[in-house]
């Protein structure tokens, strides 16, 4: 299994790693543009763009785009995250060349067409309120804007009803124009693949691409805070608490990693086991850290019934203050198993594979040997995780969302002092009406 990289004149960087044994090919084409790029008025765009993609071109409606693709057997969609938009395929190896094809062709000649733009927008509102009805993803957007607030990197991805609709196609358009250009774009393919053919299809198809660098998204700020918002009607209470954590280019993101796996990563991390398997205190426990090019955070989210929240909030936060303490050998043994099988198994899937490359390639410039990744986590060791939960903890305000009947929550102000984050921010305390 071979990762070959090459660069065209237009900037677009192809990268492929070829697995022979397949007889079929993921890809697509990354581009280091998503929500975060978004200017004021553009919140939600890069997501509208997203499904606009499939809406037709000059050459193909959407009809047709569905067509070609599923008369080979193959299948093409698309994704929007905070730091990236992907739009990629499945295929057998012998289609390659239709599905460049059809990719090149919704990025470079997508015509938004005024009537199927009205009908998409109303479809994203659904699914805007889709998602403030849902309390397990509600609690997830107070948490970033609580976490990054008067921020893109805070707001949802979806963007809300009246963003969405107020989109115009020439808004479409000059955010293509702006962002979606070879030197932020990367097309990676996994599984049944030849590098050089692939090259030379996206010289043909991808030569128009302007050569100049796109904007980078202001620097975020993380500064923290809180967001309740009380919905009595629930027989479940949402809850996140959460600190800055580390950026993807840190020393010590890996260290972060694992320190998530040991505090809440499995049934035999120190949450699962304390708070459901020992009290019963909730169904749902985890912790997880989100790393971006220049940020990070690390929390953890509970749902619990409402008549357990006084009882689990003082259960979770002791054991995320005791990480700083007693995590031991045995623990990180078994978190670092956890990240090296999950960086092991990403090399089994073709899909996988391609948006790892594609990843690493806007982030690092380059793919980054699987054995290099493994040998960073194997030199973390057990003082390195300590260090890190002490400095997560105490080196920043706290970020708290929660959804739900709220009564036994614990104040800002005491969260804020218990983990000698400085004085109380209660001012930051948002009540949010459902």
């Amino acid at each position: 299994m071979t990762v070959r990289q090459s660069r065209l004149p237009s900037g677009l960087t192809v990268v492929t790693h070829a697995m022979d044994h397949l007889e079929s090919t993921a890809l697509g084409i990354w581009v280091g543009a998503g929500s975060r790029s978004e200017r004021d008025n553009e919140h939600g765009l890069s997501h509208l763009l997203e499904h606009m993609a499939f809406k037709g071109t000059r050459a193909r409606s959407a009809v047709d785009i569905a067509e070609e693709i599923e008369a080979v057997g193959g299948e093409v969609n698309a994704a929007t995250s905070v730091e990236t938009t992907s739009y990629y395929a499945r295929i057998l190896k012998d289609d390659v060349g239709l599905a460049v094809d059809i990719l090149s062709d919704i990025l470079r000649n997508s015509v938004f067409d005024p009537a199927e733009l009205e009908r998409e927008q109303h479809v994203i509102v659904q699914e805007i309120g889709a998602a403030a009805d849902a309390p397990d993803d509600r609690v997830y957007d107070l948490f970033t804007d609580a976490a990054y607030p008067n921020q893109p990197l805070g707001r949802t991805i979806l963007g809300t009803p009246q963003t969405v609709e107020a989109v115009r196609p020439p808004m479409l358009d000059e955010y293509l124009a702006r962002h979606y250009r070879g030197p932020e774009m990367v097309l990676a393919a996994a599984g049944a693949i030849d590098h050089d053919a692939l090259v030379n299809l996206a010289g043909e198809r991808l030569e128009t691409l302007s050569s100049s660098p796109g904007p980078k998204p202001a620097a975020a700020t993380y500064r923290g805070g809180d967001r309740r918002e009380t919905r009595d009607h629930l027989q479940e209470t949402q809850i996140m608490v959460g600190f800055e954590g580390r950026p993807y280019t840190a020393d010590t993101y890996h260290t972060a990693q694992i320190l998530a796996a040991v505090i809440g990563g499995g049934m035999s991390s120190r949450l699962f086991q304390e708070v459901r398997e020992k009290r019963g205190l909730c169904y749902s426990i985890y912790a997880f850290h989100w790393g971006f090019a220049d940020s990070g955070i690390f929390g953890v989210h509970a749902a619990t019934g409402p008549e357990d929240v006084a009882e689990l909030m003082p259960v979770m936060l002791g054991e995320m203050e005791r990480a700083a303490h007693d995590i031991d050998g045995r623990e990180l043994d078994r978190a670092r198993a956890q990240l090296r099988a999950g960086l092991l198994m990403t090399l089994e899937s073709p899909a996988g594979r391609a948006g790892q490359i594609a990843r690493q390639m806007l982030l690092f410039g380059r793919p980054i040997p699987t054995d290099e990744l493994v040998e960073r986590i194997n030199a973390i060791t057990v003082d390195n995780v300590r260090a890190l939960a002490s400095d997560i903890f105490t080196g920043s305000e706290p970020t708290v969302a929660a959804v739900g009947a709220l009564d036994g929550m614990l104040d800002h102000d005491k969260l804020v002092a218990r983990f000698g984050n400085g004085p109380t921010a209660a001012k930051r305390v948002v009540g949010v009406e459902a």
